[in-house]
C-alpha cells in the first residue's frame, strides 16, 4: 500500500517529529511505502509531490492543528488523528489504516 501523510503539532516541534518517525517506521514494518510531510514552526519540509499524493492508496493526517494544502488530498480515502496516537500505538494504527483501506 501506498501512503502518504501530514504531521503536525501545536508546536511544531518535538510531536511533530515523533508521530512521522513512528508512523514511518511501523509502514515500512509492515511493508508499505509511504512518505510524510512534516508542518510546524520551522514551516513545511519534505513536501509531498503531485505524483507521491497521485499514486497514494490513503493520506494520513496526524495533527494537532489545521494543516496547510489540505485540498491537495480532496477525492483521496484520508484519515485524520492527533499526534499522540500515531506516537502511542503506530503498529495498531498502521493495522486500522489497512483495515480501512482494504476492507475483507
Amino acid at each position: 500500500m501506498n501512503i502518504v501523510g501530514v504531521a503536525a503539532c501545536t508546536a511544531g516541534i518535538a510531536h511533530t517529529y515523533i508521530a512521522k518517525e513512528k508512523l514511518m517506521k511501523a509502514a515500512q514494518e509492515a511493508g508499505h511505502s509511504i512518505f510524510v510531510e512534516t508542518q510546524g514552526t520551522i514551516g513545511t519540509q519534505d513536501n509531498l509531490t503531485e505524483e507521491q499524493i497521485k499514486e497514494a492508496d490513503v493520506v494520513v493526517i496526524a495533527a494537532d492543528v489545521k494543516i496547510n494544502g489540505k485540498n491537495r488530498f480532496k477525492g483521496k480515502k484520508t484519515i485524520e488523528v492527533p499526534t499522540d496516537l500515531v506516537i502511542k500505538s503506530p503498529n495498531k494504527f498502521i493495522k486500522k489504516v489497512e483495515e480501512v483501506v482494504a476492507p475483507a
